[in-house]
């Protein structure tokens, strides 16, 4: 049987003290549900799996009911397949002006439909940083800093819930990781 690779980018868990959970934990909860290949990267909610395409309609709101009812955390999970996420690495409009991987943040939608909550943030002067909006993603350079960003701010208050960010040295990670099947 054919399978997929995804990534399963969980929002929220292991930032600060709250919703901590173990990434043993949680590979063995993928497993569980009987997904194959499971790796995680880092310590912040990044799992690849491999999956059936009779398997992987559901595997987010799947493993977001385990999360809750097996480890009692509440996290979001949003699942893209290893072309969606070489589509973020192929298409990242920032590489001439992003110098650091760990400014350029990569914001994943929840749905393609949010996208509209971030197009009035193009309309407004945000130098030295910068926003590029992809169909399910956006790009946010942070020149000065994430902490610092006025621009970081306006997407995350613009997106709430909606998006899941990761920074671009975790994305090539994720790519390098979603790529490699020993």
């Amino acid at each position: 049987m054919k399978t997929t690779r995804y990534v399963a980018l969980f929002r929220g868990i292991n930032v600060g003290r709250a919703k901590r959970v173990a990434m043993a934990d949680l590979r063995a909860l993928i497993e569980g549900l009987g997904y194959g290949d499971v790796r995680t990267l880092l310590n912040s909610g990044n799992v690849v799996f491999s999956a059936s395409a009779a398997t992987a309609g559901n595997a987010a709101s799947r493993i977001e009911e385990s999360l809750a009812t097996k480890l009692g955390v509440s996290a979001r999970v949003t699942l893209l397949t290893a072309a969606e996420l070489a589509s973020i690495v192929v298409e990242n409009p920032m590489l001439e002006i992003a110098d650091d991987p760990s400014r350029l943040l990569v914001a994943v939608l929840s749905d393609s439909t949010d996208r509209a909550k971030l197009e009035p943030l193009l309309e407004q002067d945000w130098a030295p940083d910068a926003l590029a909006i992809g169909s399910r993603f956006a790009y946010v350079w942070c020149s000065g800093g994430i902490l610092e960003s006025r621009l970081a701010q306006a997407v995350g208050r613009a997106l709430g819930n909606a998006a899941t960010t990761r920074n671009w040295a975790t994305i090539l990670k994720l790519h390098a990781l979603i790529c490699d099947k020993t």
